[in-house]
This record gives structure tokens, C-alpha cells and sequence, in this order.
């Protein structure tokens, strides 16, 4: 089966992205062979290097950042749940992309946001910046409008209302899902 991270892009106090991700990765594990990444397991320095990491080979990384990359780059395809602050993804999360070098390269990336408009311009600056990565983003992503923290329990099960019809979140993400093994299926033929 495809092998795909889903990154929980938040590290604040009492964040309830780790619930939106629990939803995802217990989906994605329905078509692909799933691990969760969370940004709190992986603290590291500001990216501060001189040169891009795709086109420096001679890296001298700290141990904390050698760890994600090395992890990041064992992926077939990721999913990056994120939270929007300040119309935009967080910090973290902009600093953990930055240390990633080739090991993403052409591999497929599904977005999924949570706030007040569904974290669309957390998205949108994504989709700005992750190519630039060298990530593949897909056409679709989810934009999660709910209150995460009443729509999701602790054991990343959604609300049943939010589970039918054509546009539920459920069948939204089961897209998503299907969408980004499809898509690393394809591309690795360019990797």
C-alpha cells in the first residue's frame, strides 16, 4: 500500500487540529498505509541556511532536523492538516517545510484546513509555497468549516450529520484520500 504522512500542522496549546488529523489519518488508513506526523515530536531550530536545501547535498543538519527530513522523505504522498492564523498556515509549520530537501520532490500533497472560512487562505498560501518544495499539490482539498472541536470526538470519529451527502466533510475527505494514492501511484514513475 502507498505509504502517507499526515502532518499536524499546529503545535499551539489547546489546538484541535490533532483532532482534525486523527479524523483524516483514521480515513487515508482506509486506502493507503498511514503514519501521523505531529510538529510537537519534531522541535526545531529557525531555517536559517544559506542555501535552499534541494540544492545543497552537504547539509550539515542538527540531529532534531535530520530526524523529520529523513521521515519526510520515507513518504509516498502527505496530507497537511492546518489550522489558518493570521490568514495564513502557522509558523511552525512554514519552518518545518523550509527544512525539507529532494526526499519530496514530486510526491503529491492533499491540504486540509479548519477556521472560520474553513482555512482557505491558510490553504491558498500553501498552495503558494509548497511548490516551491518541490510538492505536488492536488486540485482539491478540504476545507473544514465546522467547530473541529464539537464536530470531531477525542477518538477522531465524525458527527454522524457531517458523514451524508455529496459535499459532507466524509465524502469530501474519501475524495481527498483517493485522489492523493492515485496520485503518488503516478508519480512515481517521475521520482
Amino acid at each position: 500500500m502507498t505509504k502517507i504522512a499526515v502532518v499536524i500542522g499546529s503545535v499551539r496549546e489547546g489546538r484541535v487540529t490533532d483532532k482534525l488529523a486523527k479524523w483524516v489519518a483514521k480515513e487515508v488508513a482506509k486506502v493507503a498505509d498511514v503514519e501521523t506526523l505531529d510538529l510537537k515530536d519534531y522541535p526545531m531550530p529557525f531555517f536559517n541556511e544559506p542555501i535552499p536545501p534541494r540544492y545543497n547535498p552537504n547539509r550539515d543538519l542538527a540531529p532534531e532536523t535530520k530526524k523529520w527530513v529523513e521521515k519526510m522523505s520515507s513518504f509516498e504522498g502527505y496530507v497537511i492538516v492546518t489550522p489558518e492564523y493570521n490568514r495564513s498556515f502557522p509558523g511552525v509549520l512554514k519552518n518545518a517545510l523550509e527544512m525539507l530537501d529532494n526526499g519530496v520532490v514530486n510526491k503529491p500533497v492533499a491540504l486540509v484546513g479548519h477556521g472560520s472560512s474553513g482555512g482557505a487562505q491558510a490553504i491558498a498560501s500553501l498552495r503558494i509555497s509548497l511548490p516551491g518544495n518541490g510538492f505536488v499539490t492536488l486540485p482539491n482539498a478540504l476545507f473544514f468549516k465546522d467547530s473541529v472541536g464539537e464536530a470531531i470526538d477525542d477518538d477522531g470519529i465524525i458527527n454522524a450529520e457531517l458523514q451524508e451527502g455529496p459535499m459532507s466533510p466524509q465524502n469530501q475527505l474519501n475524495d481527498l484520500a483517493t485522489t492523493l494514492v492515485k496520485y503518488a501511484e503516478a508519480l512515481k514513475t517521475i521520482q
